[in-house]
């Protein structure tokens, strides 16, 4: 399983960005998604996953409300819409996929993206 995050870029404050993580590999179907992202000089923090079926979601509280993720199962792709852009949400993104259920755990995900970056101008 191969994951390819895209989508990043340089945005101003209350902006809004849209990521894309591609799953490649016949496992997409039976896969869980997460995204985490990690600021310099910070850990690794979980933002949100879905369920290989898209019926489940999480979302961490820093970006419940602003951000919302989405499957493609077409394109074997996951989506993460950000919207209202904070200084403060500037890091690097990166996707995560682990088969079957999905978690806030870093630990459970097997599959990692090489990450994205998302910058947001004050």
């Amino acid at each position: 399983v191969q994951l390819q995050a895209s989508g990043g870029g340089l945005v101003q404050a209350g902006g809004s960005l849209r990521l894309s993580c591609k799953v490649s590999g016949r496992t997409f179907s039976r896969a869980a998604v997460a995204w985490f992202r990690q600021a310099p000089g910070k850990e690794l923090e979980f933002l949100t996953t879905i369920s290989y079926s898209g019926a489940l979601t999480e979302y961490a509280d820093s970006v419940k409300g602003r951000f919302t993720v989405s499957r493609d199962s077409a394109r074997n792709s996951v989506h993460l819409q950000m919207n209202s852009l904070k200084p403060e949400d500037t890091a690097l993104y990166s996707c995560a996929a682990r088969l079957y259920g999905i978690s806030r755990n870093v630990n459970e995900y097997q599959y990692w993206g090489q990450g994205t970056q998302v910058t947001v101008s004050s």
